[in-house]
């Protein structure tokens, strides 16, 4: 997972590690796709979070796409605080929810 600040769609510094790795593991495997899902914690209004984890789940695709990969291979959505990791019932497990998922497509 990705995970990311509070009301924030940047992507941070061990973030970018990540979208490092994924990026490498793409390039060598040119067959593999991936959907990339956006997820938020619970506070806040709805709308605004699933604008939210739609422009978290961009974020990393931008990155993927400047990186390199093709645009063709990728997808990004976002899913608001639909799709919890955890419950929402502390600070600790709402950071968890503030990610984006890598899911293999094909």
């Amino acid at each position: 997972y990705i995970n990311f600040d509070v009301d924030k769609s940047n992507i941070t510094a061990e973030g970018k590690e990540v979208v490092t790795q994924i990026s490498e593991a793409l390039q060598k495997d040119k067959s593999l796709k991936i959907a990339i899902e956006g997820h938020t914690d619970n506070s806040g209004e709805a709308s605004h979070n699933k604008k939210l984890s739609n422009d978290r789940a961009n974020a990393v695709m931008k990155t993927l796409i400047t990186s390199g990969i093709d645009k063709n291979r990728l997808t990004a959505k976002g899913f608001g605080s639909e799709k919890p990791l955890l419950a929402n019932d502390s600070e600790q497990n709402k950071a968890k929810n503030r990610r984006v998922e890598l899911v293999k497509t094909n």
